[in-house]
């Protein structure tokens, strides 16, 4: 295997799908560590207001188009969110699978060409399935996806590490649980709820869940994402046993648990279940993800617990609610 060096120690990073879930917030927080005008921001959406530093229209699935930005932009690192999610994937499983497989070999072969320092890519507890362990799920545990999204991830694993061992290629990768945040929407992903949840509980004091009351699932709140997203990237690579995708966890939590502890600062909050066939995908997953080979790595550990979370989610939402009124 050729391992990669570099001289040039100035970092020129691409987000692809930075208009998503976790792009949405993982530029920021890219742009507050190293510039504004070092992040380069992509989606295939159109946007107007750029003020907070420089984006492009672009279609990932367009190879050439995304060569000749990393070329004429002389990126070094790649962060590629742009996704299907898993509620979303089941609609359309080929495009789903299109773009979330096509996308990613055109990442990793333009950053081979490029000789690009890193790539980031995000996999998921969706890698899982039915026969894994319902609780503390193993980072070596079977993974038998029953979504298209689930395959297209473990699959896109198996890439990942291909491409570190045949070619040298600094790519590294998290599992993500389900993502939890105040600053986006959720992207059509089977955990959905436990964002929509809060939204709901703000502006209208009632939600119908699509889960059923004691689904628990593995969940995480956006800050700790980010954080450990911006961890995995600065660990030294020697210290790295995992090249497809490291399990990561946060907080297992029931939509009921969920929304006893909104009722502590809601009191008036009421929530219905009207399970959909969502719950299929959840029943799926584990509910407990065991993290301790990120742990022992890089040092990772979650901030946030089931109470924390919800007082900032509600704080926040509360916050924007004033904004948006003056």
């Amino acid at each position: 295997m050729q391992i990669i060096t570099f001289m040039n120690c100035q970092k020129m990073i691409l987000v692809t799908g930075a208009c998503g879930q976790i792009g949405t917030e993982l530029v920021k927080a890219l742009r507050d560590k190293h510039g504004n005008q070092n992040v380069i921001a992509t989606d295939i959406r159109d946007v107007t207001d750029t003020s907070d530093g420089p984006y492009f229209r672009l279609d990932v699935l367009d190879r050439g188009e995304l060569q000749k930005l990393v070329s004429e932009l002389n990126i070094t690192h790649i962060y590629h969110l742009a996704a299907v999610l898993s509620a979303n994937g089941e609609k359309n499983p080929i495009g789903a699978w299109d773009l979330n497989m096509q996308s990613l070999l055109n990442v990793l072969e333009v950053a081979r060409i490029e000789n690009l320092q890193q790539v980031f890519w995000p996999s998921s507890i969706a890698v899982f399935g039915p026969e894994s362990p319902k609780e503390l799920c193993g980072q070596y545990a079977l993974t038998e996806p029953t979504t298209v999204y689930g395959i297209s991830k473990a699959a896109g694993e198996h890439w990942c590490r291909y491409y570190h061992q045949q070619y040298g290629l600094d790519v590294r990768s998290l599992r993500y649980p389900g993502l939890i945040s105040h600053s986006a929407q959720a992207g059509g992903g089977t955990t959905d709820y436990a964002v929509d949840i809060f939204h709901q509980a703000v502006n209208k004091g009632s939600y119908a869940c699509y889960l059923k009351d004691d689904t628990r699932l593995p969940m995480l709140y956006m800050p700790d994402a980010v954080r450990a997203t911006l961890e995995l990237m600065d660990a030294p690579a020697e210290q790295l046993t995992i090249r497809s995708s490291y399990n990561l966890a946060g907080i297992s939590f029931t939509p009921e648990q969920l929304a006893i502890g909104i009722n502590a600062h809601l009191p008036d909050f009421t929530i219905s279940y009207q399970p959909d066939k969502r719950q299929a995908i959840a029943d799926s997953w584990p509910a407990s993800i065991d993290d301790k080979q990120a742990a022992k790595d890089w040092g990772w550990a979650p901030a946030y617990d089931l109470q924390d979370m919800i007082a900032d989610m509600l704080l926040h939402l509360d916050t924007h609610a004033h904004e948006n009124f003056a």
